[in-house]
């Protein structure tokens, strides 16, 4: 069976397609969290259709709106102080002395001088999406290289095999390249197509290859598999950078995003528990009790903070998990059954 599966990989958007992950990754966060409002909206008030008790009924007998409201305040407020807290806790990681800022500035500028000289260029750009496109880049010239060196060599089984790996390997770069360009660090766009380049899969194909025709490979040929093994290995390190930064990124986001909601939410809260009892909003519109409709407004709201939480965490554990191995590991059986035989 052949050691490059290119049905798998000839597009590694595939892998990230359909609409669950579609949602989970790159579906507006304000949208999705609009979404599950919405949802949560509508079934409060088709419920009152079943045919159960009459909110009104339990408002005016139980004083329903105060115990279901007062719970959302103190919930607001320790989980909101929670989340702020761990995420200045996460950032506070970025804080150090002179000295330690410094080692990280050397070994970044060490690590940036690794990849031109692996890529062939003098200097790379400063932006992450640029920066990855280079990095595309370099592993796009070095099989086609790889593949212009093949042209020489008698072994047809290993020239075809070869032919197949390249083309796996420079149709998932273009699609790659073709996703950064014009991509902003802090949109989702960079950390999906860095996703989207499969480059522990390459990186075993390419030391399978070798090592099963190791007595086949000219020398040239050898060395050219070894120079697109040394830019695939660049990739990891420079893909879990720009992940960790993302994820501050949006942690930081998440901070904003709930001291903005929480005040207006603890406000409805307390307008809810002083204002609204079994007296108010009498009527009905569609056939639906007022007083449901405007409950059921207020109990969304309460719970907007801690779905907006929600969709967050949902986007940051998806990647954590798709990320969870660097280098030549692979974690989805998916991409590795087809070698188990």
């Amino acid at each position: 069976m052949s050691d490059v599966d290119s049905s798998d990989e000839s597009n590694d958007g595939d892998r990230l397609g359909g609409v669950r992950l579609w949602v989970l990754l790159k579906l507006n966060r304000w949208a999705f969290t609009g979404a599950i409002l919405v949802v949560v909206y509508a079934v409060l008030v088709a419920t009152s259709l079943l045919g159960l008790a009459p909110l009104r009924t339990i408002v005016e007998t139980h004083n329903g709106t105060f115990w279901l409201f007062s719970s959302f305040i103190g919930a607001i407020i320790t989980g909101t102080s929670i989340v702020v807290t761990i995420n200045q806790l996460v950032l506070s990681q970025e804080l150090g002395a002179v000295g330690q800022q410094r080692d990280r500035m050397q070994g970044s500028m060490e690590f940036r001088e690794d990849v031109e000289d692996t890529i062939e260029e003098e200097t790379s750009p400063p932006e992450p999406a640029a920066f990855l496109w280079e990095l595309v880049d370099g592993v796009h010239e070095r099989a086609n290289e790889l593949e212009e060196t093949m042209e020489d060599e008698r072994d047809e089984a290993l020239r075809e095999k070869i032919a197949d790996y390249v083309d796996d390997a420079t149709g998932n770069a273009e699609s790659v390249k073709s996703g950064l360009e014009n991509s902003q660090f802090g949109t989702f766009e960079v950390i999906w197509s860095a996703l989207n380049f499969n480059y522990s899969r390459k990186i075993y194909d390419a030391r399978k290859i070798r090592a099963d025709h190791d007595d086949s490979l000219s020398d040239d040929a050898s060395e050219k598999i070894g120079h697109m093994i040394d830019t695939l290995q660049l990739f990891g390190p420079t893909r879990e950078h720009f992940k960790t930064l993302y994820f501050q990124w949006e942690l930081i986001n998440l901070s904003r995003a709930l001291l903005y909601i929480s005040v207006p939410a603890l406000t409805v809260m307390a307008i809810m528990i002083m204002y609204v009892d079994g007296s108010t909003f009498i009527g009905t519109t569609l056939g639906i009790d007022n007083l449901v409709w405007i409950t059921s407004a207020g109990f969304v709201i309460g719970i907007s903070p801690f779905v907006v939480f929600i969709v967050y965490i949902l986007r940051i554990a998806t990647v954590a998990k798709r990320t969870l191995a660097m280098g030549p590991f692979i974690l989805r059986e998916s991409e590795r059954d087809e070698d188990l035989g």
